[in-house]
């Protein structure tokens, strides 16, 4: 069955200062969704549509869209303010597009096969989209109703250089995700994993698995969406800063009994410029992987 990679990267620019200052993590020049590309199409991947911002688009499609060249189908969706429901009009104050739900929904238009979405500016490692080949090409149809999650083992997610927020799942006895509990100022100390609560403590097992917002969906995903993202409009279109995210829309459905979400462990360890001093440091995990073979020295 047809796979499709969703890429959301419609702030890239605002969070790295311009395109054109996204910073190289490969010996020759690669930025981390090369790696992301490069890891979908090994995994059997033949489509690939980035969510971005009409103002970035010109400088995406030259700087980093046209490496992809014959390698794979490349598209590209625009989420902008104006892409809602005709009756609701975005407050005057509104600068940024709502969210990473919206962001699904801008793309429904140029998706008819099961689809991966990931972040622009995370590296997964390739288990995952392996994991998720593997489980659409079992799907009877693609409309159907059975999502998928990839986590991933909380100890292999975090910075040495600050807190993070994660979404510790609750995985049920067959697998599945019951639900998603973000949990705020995770950091390690000697005695092991924590997150602050209240102003305490809790410590972790360093086994629990956190979402990373690597999602494995089908397009029955979109007729659910459209609803519930009017319904937020309603209740929260108004606020300056107010997002539809795509977490809060699956816990939703499959509260609903509407779907379920299975969980995918990826073996691999999840990494990213959280903070500025983390580059250094996925510049040497890229190099490693580099020496194993993983990947050549030059991807495209």
């Amino acid at each position: 069955m047809t796979s499709t990679l969703v890429v959301l990267a419609a702030g890239i620019g605002s969070r790295y200062g311009g395109l054109k200052q996204m910073d190289p993590v490969g010996p020759n020049g690669e930025i981390i969704i090369d790696y992301s590309i490069y890891d979908a199409i090994k995994a059997g991947f033949e489509k690939v549509v980035f969510v971005i911002r009409k103002e970035i688009e010109k400088d995406f499609k030259k700087i980093v869209s046209s490496k992809y060249k014959n390698k794979i189908q490349v598209e590209h969706a625009l989420q902008e303010l104006d892409k809602t429901p005709k009756w609701f009009k975005a407050p005057a104050n509104r600068q940024k597009p709502w969210g990473t739900g919206h962001a699904i929904l801008t793309a429904s238009e140029l998706i008819d096969s099961p689809f991966a979405v990931i972040n622009a500016d995370d590296f997964y490692g390739r288990s995952g989209y392996l994991l998720l080949k593997k489980e659409f090409d079992g799907l009877k149809s693609a409309s159907d109703n059975k999502f998928f999650m990839v986590g991933f083992e909380i100890a292999k997610t975090l910075s040495e250089h600050g807190a993070v927020s994660r979404g510790v799942c609750k995985i049920d006895a067959d697998g599945y995700l019951s639900n998603v509990v973000e949990r705020t100022k995770i950091g390690k100390a000697a005695s092991g994993i924590f997150y602050v609560d209240g102003g305490k403590e809790v410590n972790l097992s360093e086994k629990e698995i956190v979402s990373m917002n690597m999602w494995g969906f089908t397009p029955y995903i979109f007729g659910h969406l459209r609803t519930m993202f009017g319904d937020f409009l309603k209740q929260s279109g108004d606020q300056e800063k107010s997002e539809f995210f795509i977490p809060n829309a699956v816990d939703s459905m499959i509260k609903s009994g509407k779907v379920s979400a299975k969980v995918l462990r990826s073996r691999d360890s999840w990494f990213g410029i959280t903070y500025k001093e983390d580059k250094e440091m996925v510049k040497v995990k890229i190099a490693g992987l580099i020496s194993k073979g993983v990947y050549p020295s030059k991807l495209f």
